[in-house]
């Protein structure tokens, strides 16, 4: 089963990802703060990570940073969920090392193809 990693600290932002990403036949470990995501990805390497960029301990893109300067999770792949839509956030998004920029309001179908596109055996 295809484990996903999702950090958001917002309570309500979380439950609705970890909802849709179970609906899609997902394995979820939730977290709401960007140090907790990153030791967790650590302990227990995803197959793909969800993370928000505006967070106030770590933010998603340090996040992303520190996922890609690691050999052991440099590969997972990452989507960053933000209501951050302007184009300097989209592309400071990518240069950190993110896979994909999924902009908040999403639709649950959105995502489930943002995610299956990124863990789909090639």
């Amino acid at each position: 089963m295809t484990s996903v990693l999702v950090v958001d600290d917002d309570p309500t932002v979380l439950e609705i990802v970890e909802t849709v990403l179970r609906s899609g036949g997902l394995e979820v470990a939730t977290f709401c703060s960007g140090r907790d995501g990153l030791r967790a990805a650590h302990e227990h390497v995803p197959d793909l990570a969800v993370l928000d960029v505006t967070m106030p301990d770590m933010t998603g893109l340090e996040v992303c940073r520190a996922l890609r300067g690691d050999a052991e999770t440099a590969d997972i792949p990452i989507i960053l969920l933000t209501g951050r839509g302007q184009w300097l956030d989209v592309a400071s998004g990518f240069d950190a090392g993110a896979d994909d920029y999924l902009v908040k309001p999403f639709t649950a179908q959105d995502l489930l193809t943002r995610v299956e596109a990124l863990t789909a055996p090639l």
